[in-house]
């Protein structure tokens, strides 16, 4: 993190600062609404403590659904230019290693004063949705609410039981109606997920490995597979960021949006759909893109994840950018929408800080925090430190693989480009699914091309891997 110019401490400043906050928010405007009888519950990965949002939906005529997504009120407590501010500016992120997590707040904000914790009362934004049966967005409002959360949920178990591969988390089961509530929810986000497809969002699904500890002791890495569960929060969470996006836009406010640009390399991903069998159009086009996706998935479901990556990586990285009172909105390639502020997770990134604190002087209760100058400052710099965050993650993963492939030197296994470029050229192995650097045999290789690798060095201490290709 140093080597990056990321903080892995809080500063003496920073940590009296803490030192001064006796518990959560509690003040409430009188515009503050009371929602904290809703079967509101927070679904996240099994060991996650900072819970930035929660859900909750109601069934309306004619097969219309109400979602409230109640969003974390951090700047409560963390007020701009803090030292607690400052701290988390500079990193403008958590980081999660396999090592570590090193939180962008405090532990005793970000896990506790500032989380949606269950059973306990937090003051929260919330962005309420009403859909119509078939996904579309009829009306959305935000506003200030006291909320509560009354059940703790994971992933892994919602996701089971929706599926029909598990049973009724007790933490449902504790409930009164949460069963159905979450039946309806599921619902709904299968029905937004199907419209955002018909309008060009690309069906991804990249493979991503979670160490496994026995004690302190690293023993294997392991696919941490999407489910139904993870779908809801991802298709609520996009539209919650759109919908704010929109608010800030409608009481013309300035924005701090997430865009990916039209792909610099759409020529390889052409090349890619070719070597299937599927002809895509010379210029970017994020529905015949999909299209291609759809029918590869169908065809070949065990390799699509490696296509996926192929893809990702070929689209390129999302930045932050600055949009501003009637301009022309660049938009998310990927996610096929143009409007998109990261908004729900203030706990753990810097941008959703940002735009709660718009979003609080767009209702009102402030004047707008952020210059113009400021807010594009900000945007190059979160761009830049979040890129530097991705990069410790991924190096300690190597280092995690580094460890668990140490005896495996001179061991061959099956692989896929993931990057080429003039520093270095990169592959994934597909089983386990981890990444390193073809050291020798790259030439002509280019990203999505599959090939045989031989191990030939590991390096914990820097988190390398090197192959090289066999014949």
């Amino acid at each position: 993190m140093l080597e990056r110019g990321l903080l892995p401490d809080f500063p003496p400043q920073a940590l009296a600062e803490l030192d001064a906050i006796r518990g959560p928010a509690t003040a409430a405007g009188e515009a503050t609404r009371d929602l904290r009888s809703l079967l509101w519950c927070s679904i996240d990965n099994d060991d996650s403590r900072d819970l930035d949002q929660l859900s909750v939906a109601e069934a309306l005529p004619a097969g219309a659904a109400k979602v409230l997504i109640a969003i974390a009120d951090v700047d409560a407590l963390v007020k701009k230019q803090s030292a607690l501010d400052v701290h988390a500016r500079h990193n403008t992120t958590s980081v999660y290693t396999a090592a570590a997590t090193f939180p962008m707040l405090p532990e005793k904000l970000s896990t506790d004063f500032t989380s949606l914790n269950p059973e306990t009362d937090r003051l929260a934004i919330v962005v309420e949705m009403v859909f119509e049966g078939d996904g579309e967005l009829r009306s959305s409002d935000l506003y200030a609410a006291t909320v509560r959360n009354h059940a703790k949920l994971a992933y892994g178990s919602v996701g089971g039981w929706l599926e029909g591969n598990g049973p009724l988390p007790p933490g449902v089961g504790a409930v009164a109606g949460l069963d159905a509530n979450l039946r309806l929810q599921d619902r709904v986000a299968l029905r937004l997920k199907a419209l955002r497809h018909l309008h060009g969002a690309l069906d991804l699904e990249t493979v991503e490995a979670r160490p496994v500890f026995v004690g302190d002791e690293l023993k294997d890495l392991e696919v941490d597979n999407r489910n139904r569960a993870k779908d809801i929060i991802e298709d609520f969470m996009l539209a919650a960021n759109g919908v704010a996006a929109r608010y800030l836009a409608a009481k013309q406010v300035p924005s701090l949006r997430r865009v990916v640009r039209t792909p610099k390399r759409w020529s390889r991903i052409v090349e890619l759909a070719a070597e299937r069998g599927s002809a895509l159009p010379a210029e970017p086009d994020p529905k015949a893109l999909d299209q291609f996706l759809v029918s590869a998935k169908a065809a070949d479901p065990l390799r699509f994840p490696d296509l996926s990556l192929s893809v990702v990586k070929l689209l390129g990285a999302g930045e932050y950018v600055v949009q501003l009172p009637g301009g022309a909105s660049e938009g998310h390639f990927g996610l096929a929408v143009k409007d998109y502020a990261h908004t729900t997770a203030p706990n753990r990134r810097y941008p959703d800080l940002i735009t709660q604190r718009l979003l609080k002087g767009a209702l009102g209760a402030r004047a707008l925090p952020y210059g113009n100058d400021e807010l594009a400052a900000l945007a190059k710099h979160c761009t830049e430190e979040e890129d530097a965050a991705r990069k410790v993650e991924r190096q300690v993963k190597k280092s995690a693989a580094a460890i668990l492939l140490q005896s495996r030197i001179g061991e061959q296994f099956e692989a896929i480009i993931t990057g080429a470029a003039a520093k270095g050229t990169w592959v994934r192995l597909l089983n386990p699914p981890i990444e390193g650097r073809l050291a020798d045999g790259f030439e002509g290789m280019d990203v999505g091309q599959r090939l045989r690798v031989q191990l030939v060095r590991t390096d914990a201490e820097r988190g390398h891997l090197d192959f090289k290709r066999v014949p």
